[in-house]
């Protein structure tokens, strides 16, 4: 008997982030605006099974306009992720209002049928301060948050964002300790912290409950400093190995769905958000039928 288990694919509204408002300070032209109706619609044509609904777009957060956000979702039978915390989350465990704030969203998620929550800790403002400290006031942290979702039915997956290595977030999963509390898997912020994207799925694979797949290629002229030095370029004309992460999602029977996310583009893609985003929409189809399903 064939397995009829793939890996799905989906598309996070971050990858328009210029369309709805939030432009970078190194780029310089807006965008013609998106609703979340055109977000949806625009997956809905590039025929995806999922997608990542990031907070800061909502225009508000009313019981009226959750549940209709739900039969939008509901109507096209898309697989969905509640995404909160952009851009700093929890502040590296220092900013006790937004650790309230994420426990709020808990019901937002629910309120839109989702399964699983992604949650930001830190963010790269944080990169360079002791992780060590950190990392101990976000496991406690997400102890007590852990809780919460439970009782909502919702799994919590924290994003590598550009500000812990693999290690360090398999040792936070360690001490949270929960069903409850997973990983938002994101191939291109391993990158940018000079952890290969690789290696890290093989140690968090188990605990991958979301994903933001992103491809990536040096810009030239733009300081190693930068975050955006690794910029993003369509699936399989950068240099991570999605190929290899994919499988290793497989071998797991990962439930949830392959999501390209793009943040800033890379200059010879530059204002060419929805080609990159279908480009690598079918380049992520193409690679879960080469996977191996056992």
């Amino acid at each position: 008997m064939i397995d009829s288990y793939r890996l799905k694919v989906g598309v996070d509204s971050y990858c328009f982030h210029r369309q709805f408002g939030e432009v970078y300070p190194h780029q310089h032209r807006t965008a013609p605006p998106f609703s979340m109706e055109d977000f949806l619609s625009f997956c809905k044509g590039v025929d995806v099974d999922g997608v990542s609904l990031e907070s800061c777009f909502f225009p508000e957060f009313s019981p009226n306009y959750l549940a209709q956000v739900k039969d939008w979702l509901d109507g096209y039978g898309f697989d969905r992720v509640y995404a909160w915390g952009h851009p700093d989350g929890l502040e590296g465990g220092n900013n006790q209002k937004e650790f309230e704030s994420m426990l709020e969203h808990i019901q937002y998620a629910s309120a839109i049928g989702a399964e699983v929550m992604r949650v930001v800790g830190s963010s790269l403002m944080f990169r360079f301060e002791p992780h060590k400290p950190q990392l101990e006031k976000l496991s406690e942290m997400f102890k007590i948050a852990v809780r919460e979702a439970e009782a909502q039915g919702i799994k919590l997956a924290i994003e590598n964002h550009i500000d812990y290595n693999s290690d360090e977030i398999l040792w936070l999963l360690n001490e949270v300790n929960s069903e409850y509390f997973g990983v938002n898997f994101d191939s291109g912020n391993f990158l940018r912290v000079l952890d290969d994207p690789v290696k890290a799925m093989e140690k968090l694979a188990p605990y991958v409950l979301a994903t933001h797949i992103k491809d990536m290629l040096p810009v030239p002229g733009v300081s190693v400093d930068e975050w955006y030095f690794f910029s993003c370029v369509p699936t399989g004309n950068g240099l991570i190995d999605n190929q290899r992460i994919a499988q290793l999602l497989v071998d797991q029977k990962y439930q949830g769905f392959f999501a390209v996310e793009t943040d800033t583009l890379h200059p010879d893609y530059a204002f060419q958000e929805q080609n990159v985003v279908a480009k690598s929409v079918q380049q992520l189809k193409n690679i879960s039928k080469r996977c191996l399903y056992n």
